[in-house]
């Protein structure tokens, strides 16, 4: 008898720059709370609605694995590194959605992604091809308000619970790039791996 499961794929894109233990930590959770096949964590190209420069392909790609190395079922995705131009979401998920014809598809994304999510590269379309995940830190008023905003398709709407966890990225390279910061003092914020990564290569070490 064929089987009725309907493969579950998850997307978690991000610059990845770097990895912390919060994104490792909402990986994690999509994984056990939508029962996900696979996940694909996917460092993002160029970043078109950056102000900054993103640190180099080759250190976010290196650091992303290292993050997720020891995490069943995910797979580091560098497509959008390679592909020429302005990264944008939906042509990682239509080319995702055409090798996986039958999968449901699942974005992952944090609380601050999804305030802005109405200023994503065709944003109805990705509402159409996969249910939007999102990292629920707090039942505030202005992130009920960010749901309220999507009643007509609430369906295609979901909280992933996860603990706060005061860590981002941005606090992580102003630490490295001051010089006050060691792998000592980022060990608890980035996985063990990525700590040495950033402190043998000098990723945000002062020019």
């Amino acid at each position: 008898m064929p089987s009725t499961h309907q493969k579950r794929i998850g997307v978690f894109g991000g610059a990845f720059d770097p990895p912390h233990n919060a994104h490792v930590a909402l990986a994690q959770s999509a994984l056990e709370q939508l029962g996900l096949d696979s996940l694909h964590v996917v460092p993002t190209g160029y970043a078109w609605h950056k102000a900054r420069v993103l640190s180099a392909p080759e250190h976010r790609l290196a650091m992303t694995r290292l993050a997720f190395q020891d995490m069943p079922r995910v797979e580091v995705d560098e497509r959008e590194l390679q592909r020429a131009g302005p990264t944008f979401t939906i042509d990682t998920l239509e080319a995702l959605q055409a090798e996986n014809p039958d999968a449901q598809l699942y974005l992952i994304m944090g609380a601050d992604q999804f305030a802005a999510f109405r200023q994503w590269h065709r944003w109805q379309a990705i509402v159409g091809l996969a249910i939007i995940c999102i990292a629920d830190r707090a039942t505030s008023t202005a992130a009920k308000a960010q749901f309220d905003a999507y009643s007509e398709q609430k369906d295609r709407f979901l909280a992933l619970p996860l603990a706060p966890m005061p860590v981002s990225a941005t606090q992580i390279r102003q630490l490295m790039a001051s010089g006050a910061g060691q792998t000592r003092e980022i060990g608890d914020l980035v996985p063990e791996p990525v700590a040495r990564y950033i402190s043998v290569n000098h990723v945000y070490s002062p020019r």
